[in-house]
């Protein structure tokens, strides 16, 4: 099945696209101001669900997304991703965790492999994941949006890193 057109919505942390498959929401992805144009923009029941909830979560009423999500990817990287959306709102987990979780306990390097491949991102809350020494670690949207979004959910400031101001006041 195809995608959809691409929603763009502008979002406390940038400008995110929303795409579907017709099923679910396929991708959610930063807009990068260099990037050239792809799909065509539009909008579908899915993506206005989608966008409605980032409103939400980004507005601090919404901690679980209802909308139906269709990544594609690798046997082992549902499992990660769907390890990653059992995280609970405002707790992190490490590499480790996940990998022990998936059943694949020395697997934490590849499962910072399938977070980078994450194609729901906030969906599928791959900023949950931290270091073993509970620092920040890669993001593909930056550790700065890595922070924010750990900060809007509560968790603090993983060890090493400074409160950050968050959507232009302190926290």
């Amino acid at each position: 099945m195809g995608l959809g057109p691409v929603l763009y919505r502008e979002y406390p942390i940038g400008v995110l696209g929303l795409m579907d498959d017709g099923q679910g929401l396929r991708r959610v992805f930063l807009r990068r101001e260099d990037s050239a144009p792809g799909a065509p923009e539009g909008e579908t029941p899915l993506t206005l669900q989608a966008a409605a909830e980032l409103e939400e979560y980004f507005a601090g009423r919404r901690q679980a997304f209802t909308v139906p999500l269709s990544p594609r990817g690798t046997d082992f990287q549902q499992a990660v991703w769907e390890a990653l959306r059992a995280i609970p709102y405002g707790e992190t987990r490490t590499y480790g965790e996940i990998a022990a979780a998936v059943g694949r306990p020395k697997a934490a390097r590849a499962v910072g492999m399938a977070n980078h491949d994450n194609p729901l991102l906030i969906f599928t809350p791959c900023h949950r994941v931290v270091g073993a020494d509970g620092s920040l670690t890669g993001y593909a949207g930056g550790l700065d949006r890595k922070r924010a979004l750990l900060t809007l959910e509560g968790t603090g400031s993983p060890r090493g890193y400074p409160r950050p101001l968050i959507w232009g006041r302190p926290r």
